[in-house]
């Protein structure tokens, strides 16, 4: 048991360092090339990607049923559709580090929905004390788009509605891992993903699935299909089948930083004082809404000690 969970933490961890890499990787795509068709194109070649690889090591499994079927178009594939829309154009007008700082918020979101229908008290305050901190956090990045001419509030925006997004993905997900494996759910979903997104794609290039290419930008969209695709999703995925959402999502925390610093190095994004705040309020808030407070407090004050 051990091992497994050390396995899923160091899988966890990798995943964030690719998908720091795949945030700016994309934030470079969807400058030169239209985002939707950037999205549906990567998860296409993703996704038959890992539906060879499933098939070559024996592990695809009948066609799913139809009952499965259907909710893998509706609560898979077009979850991750709508995601990937709204977080490429989000790219397209914030930075890569402010759209990783976003979904660094997403485990608090994942955490205030685990905990729907919990009355108590206690658990109440520290959800919502969470959450004001992560918003908290939000707010100090929206702060300069609201006072500067070089400030994107869309940009913004859509960095928060993507994070809520990655959440109910994940949701969705964390169902369908109870009939597939990690892997299975990534290809199934990312392919029906892409064929919804098919239509839009073709709209944004002016009804030509084809945009200009060259070595760098083609060797960009290589990583992002397999590094931030085949092989980020089917950890994610993973970990997922095996730990609950917000406990997953809590690496979320990690991808800001790994946002940045591949922004730093490859895209010459400067590390604002902003930026580092917001990063605290928002790590505060998933710091105290993942911890198990009612067993720290106990090993510190017992009552008659």
């Amino acid at each position: 048991m051990g091992q497994r969970h050390f396995a899923i933490i160091a899988s966890l961890l990798f995943t964030v360092f690719l998908w720091g890499g795949n945030n700016v990787g994309i934030k470079h795509l969807v400058n030169a090339w239209p985002p939707i068709w950037v999205g549906s194109t990567r998860f296409m070649m993703s996704s038959l990607l890992m539906l060879a690889l499933l098939r070559w090591t024996r592990q695809l499994r009948v066609p799913p049923s139809p009952q499965l079927n259907r909710r893998l178009w509706l609560r898979g594939g077009l979850s991750l559709a709508v995601y990937i829309v709204v977080f490429n154009w989000g790219l397209r007008f914030t930075s890569a580090s402010h759209m990783g700082l976003y979904l660094g918020a997403s485990p608090v979101w994942a955490l205030l929905w685990e905990g729907r229908g919990d009355q108590r008290a206690s658990q109440l305050l520290v959800r919502a004390t969470a959450a004001g901190l992560a918003l908290l956090g939000i707010f100090v990045l929206f702060w300069p788009a609201l006072h500067s001419q070089s400030g994107s509030i869309p940009g913004e925006l859509m960095g928060i509605c993507a994070s809520v997004l990655w959440v109910f993905y994940g949701r969705q997900c964390q169902i369908l891992n109870r009939e597939l494996s990690g892997v299975e759910v990534s290809a199934h979903t990312m392919w029906r993903a892409a064929v919804l997104l098919i239509p839009l794609a073709a709209w944004e290039t002016g009804g030509r699935l084809t945009v200009p290419w060259d070595a760098k930008l083609a060797l960009i969209q290589l990583y992002c299909v397999l590094g931030g695709g085949v092989v980020a999703f089917a950890l994610w995925n993973n970990a997922l089948r095996h730990w609950k959402t917000s406990e997953v999502y809590l690496f979320n925390n990690l991808i800001p930083v790994s946002t940045m610093l591949w922004a730093y190095f490859c895209l010459g994004e400067p590390m604002t004082p902003t930026f580092w705040a917001a990063m605290g309020f928002i790590a505060a808030g998933v710091i105290l809404g993942q911890a198990n407070w009612q067993k720290i407090v106990g090993n510190f004050w017992r009552p008659g000690e």
